[in-house]
């Protein structure tokens, strides 16, 4: 396939009129101007499979958990006591419990239409839904996992499976509660559900990768993260989200959780350090230096009132980072990456705090949320260069928010002042699933969707 581009992001800067061949769904060749082989009275836009108005890299979406979607907008009601994410942790507990594998896979595979549209090519799904409701597995462990598979299937979705092992109630060794008991493990259960999960996977194109996903230090021994860190692939763990959690780590150990992580675990490019929002400043300037990625989740991060990562320092220590949905209470990439410089902002009292004296902000968060999100995804994607799975997203340059704009300001543009509806055309590692702005599934994965939602309203 070869997509003929007015302008693109290339790794070295803007390029006008490129031309990218696509063999296997890796990117083959890149060219700017008439293709080389092509006669001097042909254009590399004529003989191009797809014509675009702006080619970008499509990042990776690197923290999702699926199921969550369908309770979007259910918990924005406060009770008796002041609401806080420990309240919403507990709705969220006892909403899982009524979920099916057949509900969970309609779910996962609306998400991944979102995703798509939203301008984004694959995702890292932070998986642990696993078990029946009262914590019995089903008769094939990695049942809910295939789930998950088989909704990147119907899509054409990329895909980054990460099982999640999940030991005990908190750091104090208690049993599991009742909402948890889905997702507990040991590490011999969990062995069985990761091999499981490696064998679903192998259904889907060679671009998914399988990785392993420890909760969270509250939720794993030392022993448990040595062994999730063992399975291979990328390692994300959640940490540092909240002030309790920081407490109840500090308390149990000595040392803030990213303090512990950094003196106690190999962390280097294989770890995802999702949310991180809690951290001391050495923390942060450490994160940076251990080459890990920053999975940073601004929507979500607001909407649970977890705090502002502190982006400055650690994007001038050299981290890198990326971006997620995690609840999808709302999935947009331009918001996310809108609200994580607004964060900035409002916490700084300043403008363009992420920016850099040759890269404008929109450009500095986008090009930071795909290569980082490649690199947590452990995918070989996050630029437009040979050998690179074609993780590719086009922006209608005809639209009026990007009217008469080029290079970083069309980018800039697309950040703060656009939407999802600039996005046109979407190719995940080659394969193009969004084409005029809509999924190319989407008519059918969205009335299962709503069917499920039905359902769920009657059961909840």
């Amino acid at each position: 396939m070869r997509i003929h581009a007015e302008t693109a992001l290339l790794p070295d800067g803007w390029a006008k009129d490129v031309t990218v061949e696509i063999e296997a769904g890796r990117i083959a060749s890149v060219a700017a101007g008439r293709a080389a082989d092509a006669p001097a009275d042909a254009t590399a836009d004529a003989r191009a499979d797809a014509r675009v108005g702006c080619l970008l890299p499509a990042p990776v979406n690197l923290h999702s958990h699926a199921f969550q979607r369908a309770m979007a907008g259910l918990t924005e009601r406060r009770g008796a006591t002041a609401d806080s994410f420990w309240t919403w942790r507990a709705l969220m507990y006892r909403f899982l419990d009524r979920l099916t594998p057949e509900d969970v896979q309609a779910i996962a595979a609306q998400v991944m239409v979102e995703m798509a549209e939203a301008g984004y090519a694959a995702v890292a799904e932070f998986h642990y839904l696993h078990h029946q409701p009262d914590g019995a597995p089903y008769a094939d462990p990695a049942e809910m996992a295939g789930r998950i598979v088989s909704a990147a299937q119907e899509t054409g979705f990329g895909l980054t499976l990460l099982p999640v092992l999940y030991q005990r109630g908190g750091l104090d060794g208690r049993a599991l509660g009742p909402g948890q008991m889905r997702f507990g493990s040991d590490e011999g259960r969990f062995g069985a559900l990761w091999q499981g999960a490696q064998t679903a996977l192998s259904a889907l194109p060679a671009d998914a990768v399988l990785g392993a996903a420890p909760h969270s230090l509250r939720a794993v021994t030392a022993d448990g993260l040595r062994f999730a860190a063992s399975l291979g692939g990328p390692l994300h763990i959640h940490v540092a989200e909240q002030v309790a959690e920081v407490d109840e780590v500090l308390a149990h150990t000595g040392a803030r959780p990213v303090e512990w992580l950094l003196a106690n675990a190999p962390v280097d490019a294989r770890w995802c350090a999702i949310h991180a929002t809690q951290m001391l400043p050495a923390e942060t300037e450490g994160l940076a230096r251990s080459g890990a990625v920053a999975g940073l989740c601004p929507i979500t991060e607001a909407n649970l009132g977890d705090g502002i990562f502190d982006g400055a320092r650690y994007l001038g220590a050299g981290g890198a980072f990326g971006v997620g949905s995690d609840s999808n209470v709302r999935i947009s990439l331009t918001e996310e990456l809108r609200l994580l410089e607004y964060s900035q902002r409002l916490k700084d009292r300043g403008r363009a705090v992420l920016a850099t004296a040759d890269r404008s902000t929109g450009r500095v968060l986008y090009e930071g949320a795909a290569t980082g999100g490649a690199q947590a995804a452990g995918r070989a994607s996050g630029g437009i260069a040979v050998g690179r799975w074609a993780d590719l997203v086009a922006l209608d340059t005809g639209h009026l928010h990007l009217e008469g704009l080029a290079g970083d300001d069309l980018l800039d543009a697309f950040v703060f002042a656009g939407d999802d509806r600039l996005v046109t055309d979407l190719w995940s590692a080659g394969r193009q699933i969004v084409t005029g702005g809509r999924h190319i599934a989407r008519d059918a994965v969205q009335a299962r969707f709503r069917a499920v939602m039905r359902g769920l309203r009657e059961r909840v």
